[in-house]
């Protein structure tokens, strides 16, 4: 989480200092009588956030290491520090010293105590996955609401219950974030909380001091290889969800469906089989109890008896262990199905009837920047997307593909700093399905534009997708073409100004996102905005 979103929270927050001994015993660690009379005011392992009575645990880091942070801890005015290595320690300690085995793990169960396991008094929904994660979280949080419930949502859009919004700035935030804001949402009246959970968070710890009721996974395929060693590791990753978070007897919701565009049934069985033992077998690691697995997808439990699939939605009965359901959902892609069904899947697991899932699930409007329309009175279909994964962009092309009744044109580019392997894969897919592709940038972050666009250009060109001025393919109908604009704002203006009536029109990439990240620099941008802005105009000039 970036300081600014922190210091947000912060000022939201009203802690009650609590002793230093009184703390270490809630979240298991030995005190001893030196720590007598220490008061706690906060805790927080991020040196910039110490202040008079703060408790500072030192944690390794990806990019720093926290030890090396502990003078400035103390200046600040930490009374205590927790260390994972007592060799990092400088010379001269003013303060008390607690040393753990593993300082990650220390700073969840530390917070989680200081906020008095807010928690406990949750009952906790954690869903993973590399996509999907997003609008299955809507979908929950609508269902809940529907139930009787009170839900919080902590994912990658923002932070939200009752009635309040906070940005988000990690999908997962750091522990005394996170149950700071459980704090607060205890306070609030919120009985449930749905969770986005990454796999750094689950890699790094993140959500020590955290039992999860039911946890649920989307989907895997290729994303986070910049920081994950392999797919395996990846995977590992999801799993610890299942090993180390889900409570003795908790529930597992399992989507047992891949790739469209790469499953075939069998294949999709099978994996629905690995997947389902793997899962079992992570949460009897974890808390030596078998946990119930619901299957869903076209090989599971939950699973569509009838659907239909276009552009204006979702219709049809879905089929569960505890009766049927309706559903006429305004969400668009096949994948928003498989997202469909795992929320009714978790509908199930939390006993709530069928009768109040269907209608709940598809009073969903739309998820932000997920397939997300923008309306216009040109004759053209205009959606954004969040797909930055092989995997997503696949799926959303497919589906529009489908669904398209005049030529499928994308804009998209790749981030810069992140995994570079991923951007000629999703270069020949955007090639090999789509009519038009426009390259542009993302979020270069610190890496040249043009360098990242030239990866993406070479699995376009795989296709053997001939290079064109776009506006000269767009306005003359050409099918199998592709030009490089550098500029996002000119390359979604280009593909919305000269598209023909039926071109359906994908802004893949950024979804929800209203910046750009080029350099040092945030650059606002909204895709969804810059698309109404050029219709807006566009429309002057046709009235013109």
């Amino acid at each position: 989480m970036n300081k600014a979103v922190a210091d947000k929270i912060v000022r939201e927050s009203t802690e009650v200092p609590v002793e230093l001994c009184e703390l270490l015993r809630k979240a298991g660690y030995p005190g001893d009588t030196a720590m007598e009379g220490i008061r706690i005011s906060s805790v927080t392992a991020d040196s910039r956030r110490v202040r008079n009575g703060s408790l500072f645990v030192a944690v390794a880091g990806s990019l720093a290491d926290g030890h090396a942070y502990i003078e400035q801890a103390m200046a600040s005015g930490s009374v205590a520090v927790v260390v994972q290595d007592r060799k990092c320690l400088p010379a001269r300690m003013s303060v008390a010293v607690i040393v753990v085995d593993d300082s990650h793990k220390a700073l969840g169960r530390l917070a989680a105590a200081f906020y008095d396991n807010p928690a406990s008094r949750l009952t906790l929904i954690g869903i993973t996955g590399t996509n999907g994660k997003t609008t299955t979280s809507y979908l929950v949080e609508e269902l809940l609401r529907a139930a009787g419930g009170e839900p919080g949502v902590l994912g990658t859009v923002n932070y939200r219950y009752a009635g309040k919004t906070v940005p988000s700035a990690l999908t997962t935030p750091a522990p005394e974030d996170l149950h700071r804001l459980l704090c607060r949402m205890v306070e609030a009246g919120v009985t449930h909380v749905v969770m986005e959970v990454s796999s750094h968070a689950l890699q790094q710890g993140r959500l020590a001091g955290l039992q999860f009721d039911l946890a649920a996974f989307t989907n895997l395929s290729r994303d986070h290889l910049d920081y994950h060693h392999d797919m395996q590791d990846y995977y590992a990753s999801k799993l610890l969800l299942f090993s180390k978070y889900l409570r003795p007897g908790g529930k597992a919701v399992v989507v047992a469906a891949g790739s469209e565009a790469e499953c075939d049934t069998v294949e999709k069985r099978d994996w629905a089989t690995r997947l389902r033992m793997d899962i079992e077998r992570a949460a009897a690691l974890g808390s030596g109890e078998r946990s119930e697995v619901i299957t869903c997808g076209d090989v599971g439990e939950i699973r569509s008896l009838q659907m239909t699939v276009d552009l204006t939605g979702i219709h049809g009965t879905v089929a569960t262990p505890a009766g049927e359901l309706t559903l006429h959902s305004p969400l668009v892609g096949s994948f928003n199905v498989d997202n469909l069904l795992c929320a009714a899947g978790i509908g199930v697991g939390l006993r709530i009837d069928p009768r109040i899932i269907g209608p709940a699930l598809s009073a969903v409007p739309g998820v932000p920047g997920r397939l997300e329309r923008v309306e216009t009175s040109k004759k053209i279909d205009i959606f954004v997307d969040y797909a930055h994964t092989p995997d997503a962009l696949e799926n959303v092309l497919a589906t529009l593909r489908r669904l398209s009744r005049g030529r499928l044109l994308v804009v998209f580019g790749c981030g810069g700093d992140r995994d570079s392997g991923k951007r000629q894969v999703m270069g020949e897919i955007a090639g090999r399905i789509a009519d038009g592709v426009l390259i542009t940038s993302d979020n270069p972050r610190s890496e040249a534009p043009e360098a990242i666009i030239d990866e993406i250009e070479r699995g376009v060109a795989r296709r053997q997708v001939k290079r064109q001025r776009a506006e000269v393919f767009l306005k003359n109908g050409w099918h199998g073409c592709y030009d490089v604009i550098l500029d996002r704002r000119l390359a979604i203006r280009t593909a919305v100004l000269f598209s023909r009536p039926g071109d359906v029109v994908l802004l893949a990439g950024k979804g929800h996102e209203d910046y750009q990240l080029v350099g040092g620099r945030k650059i606002f941008l909204d895709d969804r905005l810059e698309a109404r802005n050029c219709l807006t105009q566009w429309q002057a000039a046709d009235r013109a």
